[in-house]
């Protein structure tokens, strides 16, 4: 009885899956983990497929209750934004340990965002920060199980923490990425998404889009970071903090759609 248990689980997991993939096709989308590059900065992108997730769950961390959340693909920058990349469209590197290759970090919610004002005027390509939303479904990449954001339970095997960064943020796109092509969603930096805190998911949107409103005094970091231990990391982690940040606080964006 438990062998049949054990494949219908894998099968229905395997289902979970391409489900993302057959939603992209059909809506003539380009298919999961497609690249586009930003030509000014070079900024890679990967697409993130239309799909729907379980958001949420019991553990006080992941926020109640769980809920379907549909997401209509877009544009994912592959890395953190480099020390290089914020340098070249800002003018200025806010970080306390230079290492251009590295993510950005101490960087402000409103840095994250003058960013994104700033790369849009530079380039024509609009650029934004994920909802909180958009993050998740992006880090799962259609595993709906998955502990961290990738393809294995081993996070040593997938971003940097407190336990084997040697207390310092590390090169972008070191380890393997996930399912979708996006490097270090787990570890490094945190990463600020667009939405004000809400201590529970009680009322959130079911699109995928910001949600806003709430305690906008604290803001949402996700995937947790090089001075964090490994639970931080967690797929469905969730963090509000103070807007300012700090030296473990960093970024990515999502392309606006023309």
């Amino acid at each position: 009885m438990n062998r049949f248990i054990l494949v219908a689980l894998l099968l229905c997991l395997q289902c979970m899956t391409s489900n993302a993939y057959a939603e992209s096709k059909k809506n003539g989308e380009p298919a999961a983990g497609t690249a586009w590059v930003e030509p000014k900065t070079g900024m890679a992108f990967v697409w993130v497929p239309s799909g729907c997730f379980q958001m949420g769950g019991t553990d006080w961390s992941f926020g109640s209750p769980l809920h379907k959340v549909c997401v209509k693909g877009f544009w994912m920058a592959k890395y953190e934004v480099t020390q290089a990349q914020y340098l070249q469209v800002v003018g200025g590197n806010p970080s306390k340990l230079v290492a251009l290759d590295n993510p950005v970090e101490n960087v402000s919610w409103d840095d994250a965002i003058h960013f994104t004002e700033q790369m849009g005027g530079s380039t024509g390509t609009k650029v934004r920060l994920p909802s909180e939303a958009e993050w998740e479904y992006a880090c799962r990449s259609g595993r709906a199980q998955g502990k961290y954001c990738g393809n294995d339970e081993n996070i040593n095997l997938l971003g940097w923490y407190s336990a084997n960064s040697d207390h310092r943020h590390r090169p972008v796109g070191h380890f393997a990425p996930n399912d979708w092509g996006l490097y270090d969603m787990s570890g490094n930096v945190w990463e600020w998404v667009q939405d004000c805190w809400h201590p529970s998911f009680q009322g959130a949107p079911a699109d995928g889009s910001v949600w806003k409103g709430g305690e906008c005094p604290s803001r949402v970091m996700r995937g947790g970071s090089w001075c964090n231990d490994a639970s931080y990391a967690r797929a469905g982690f969730r963090y509000g903090n103070d807007p300012e940040g700090g030296e473990c606080s960093g970024f990515r964006v999502a392309r606006t759609q023309p």
